[in-house]
């Protein structure tokens, strides 16, 4: 064994743990996730009230990212926000099966969105510390690929439950199996690295006073990703409206998209690696052919164009999180991701009000504006793509 080898091998384990934390713990959200708004009304909220918990939820564990994200600097001490965040994050989840009101049932949800805002920032961090000794983009990629198996499983736990038990209570409660072993294994992780920052050997981009003009650009470019890119919920809610696929073929397509979103951030993080930002503007380019297959095609074309979605979503957790490593000091990266999170967040948010109100006035219109963004995305990341050359990454 190498030297070089002997060096990342601690910064791989250091990865795979927090991939295995991540993959439990979507298991239990995401498990959550795919029922909440079903249970919320079993409960007896409205659809309003279902869409504002959900909007309020998702809106609120972005922009919370940004103030932690520089309080995670200063402290100095990452594993303390990231382990209170995920406490909060799962905790809230099988607490779900013990409620009785639905207001009870939508503060717990939007406490599990702010337990991901708490942890998100500082785990990101050390995940850059620790691939800065593999190449972010494999660090990042090979996270996102355990992250979203995850994702996959969850639900399909979530179904299994209900379709033999009956109980979406049950399933819920079934989720605290999950949630406990991604904090037993986050446990593992703190115990064997309880400073991140001696994992990383790659020399960081030199240190400023704040963010440089390319990041912004940088992040610029992502926030038009992340506005053009339709939410899936509105993709679901086409499908079955337009009478392309039953409920229950539209969960297949779910889950087949997170499977390629496993397989998109794995492959796009070690293409990253091998040429640096060029794959971000070609992953943009590819993701805008997505709208127009979901929205004006049939049934085979929807097939592709979830799929094309999936490498869109695995393309933001893996490339894009590595371009902020890449970008920013270590020093620096808890306010970069917070901040990242944020911006990217609100842009998703106000791309997923529009997107809803021009599916009412024309679909085209949608498909349209989805281009458009995702086009302007593909300009502003080639700009930063050619503004910056890939540091170098170590080899065994």
């Amino acid at each position: 064994m190498t030297g070089a080898a002997r060096q990342s091998r601690p910064a791989i384990i250091f990865i795979v743990l927090l991939g295995i934390v991540s993959l439990f713990a979507d298991m239990t959200y995401e498990g959550a996730r795919s029922i909440a708004g079903a249970y919320l009304g079993q409960l007896g909220a409205t659809a309003l009230a279902v869409g504002l918990t959900a909007g309020i939820a998702e809106l609120l564990g972005f922009v919370l990212r940004l103030v932690v994200g520089v309080l995670t600097d200063r402290l100095h001490r990452p594993w303390t926000l990231v382990i209170l965040g995920y406490l909060v994050n799962l905790g809230a989840v099988p607490m779900l099966a013990l409620v009785g009101q639905w207001e009870i049932a939508a503060l717990l949800i939007v406490a599990e969105r702010v337990g991901k805002a708490l942890r998100t920032p500082g785990r990101d961090a050390m995940l850059a510390q620790a691939s800065s000794t593999t190449g972010h983009g494999s660090g990042f990629g090979i996270h996102e690929a355990l992250d979203q198996i995850g994702a996959v499983l969850g639900p399909l736990l979530v179904a299994a439950v209900v379709a033999t038990r009956g109980e979406v209570r049950e399933a819920l409660a079934a989720l605290a199996i999950p949630a406990t072993l991604a904090i037993v294994v986050l446990g593992i992780a703190r115990l064997r690295v309880p400073d991140p920052g001696k994992l990383a050997i790659a020399i960081d981009p030199p240190a400023t006073t704040g963010f440089s003009r390319r990041f912004w650009i940088y992040l610029t470019g992502a926030m038009c990703f992340a506005a053009g890119f339709v939410d899936f919920a509105l993709v679901a809610f086409h499908l079955d409206r337009a009478a392309i696929a039953t409920p229950s073929a539209i969960a297949l397509f779910y889950a087949l998209a997170m499977g390629v979103d496993a397989i998109a951030a794995l492959t796009c993080g070690m293409a990253f690696d091998r040429v640096g930002f060029a794959v971000v503007p070609i992953s943009a380019a590819v993701s805008a052919v997505a709208a127009p297959l979901l929205f004006l095609g049939g049934f085979e074309l929807a097939v592709i164009g979830v799929a094309l979605w999936g490498f869109g979503l695995g393309a933001q957790e893996s490339v894009l999180r590595a371009g902020i490593a890449s970008l920013v000091p270590a020093g620096q990266r808890g306010a970069a991701y917070g901040t990242f999170g944020a911006l990217f967040g609100i842009a998703w948010f106000a791309g997923s009000a529009a997107f809803g109100l021009l599916y009412g006035v024309s679909i085209p219109g949608l498909v349209a504006a989805s281009i458009a963004l995702q086009a302007a995305a593909t300009v502003v990341l080639t700009v930063a793509a050619r503004w910056n050359r890939p540091a170098p990454t170590p080899t065994a």
